[in-house]
């Protein structure tokens, strides 16, 4: 069975999000990469972005990857979508507890930076404890 599409994309391959590379969605403006975006994130953009999500896109202009790499920006946006701009540059995000590091990649494009960095645990449950049920009542403590 051959197969003449491809699933993903080859390594030597240059990353396009809807037809357009990297270096071509930095030089446009962000009105223009809103028409590219899905339609809840469009609207986001389009009604305009809060002050501390601007604050945070002029920081993140103004800082090379490498110094994010080392310092990267912390931040509490979990809800700021991930522009052109962000592409390479490492944020700490907060999720709840504690600022957990993500490095922006191309393929993260057209997602928001808080569904990278979980905000629940896994439970691992454990045994019982003395009170936790009735039947618990009856164990003895030797």
């Amino acid at each position: 069975m051959s197969t003449d599409y491809q699933i993903g994309r080859d390594k030597d391959e240059e990353f396009t999000y809807r037809g357009y590379t990297v270096d071509e969605l930095r030089e446009m403006d962000l009105e223009e990469f809103a028409e590219l975006l899905p339609a809840r994130m469009r609207r986001s953009i389009e009604r305009g972005l809060t002050a501390e999500q601007e604050k945070l896109l002029a920081k993140a202009d103004k800082r090379s990857a490498e110094e994010s790499a080392n310092n990267p920006l912390r931040t509490h946006l979990r809800d700021m979508p991930i522009v052109p701009a962000f592409v390479g540059k490492t944020f700490a995000v907060y999720s709840g507890q504690e600022f957990e590091r993500v490095e922006v990649k191309p393929e993260m494009l057209g997602h928001y930076l808080g569904e990278f960095v979980l905000t629940r645990t896994s439970v691992e449950h454990g045994q019982a404890g003395i009170g936790a049920t009735r039947s618990s009542k009856f164990v003895p403590l030797k």
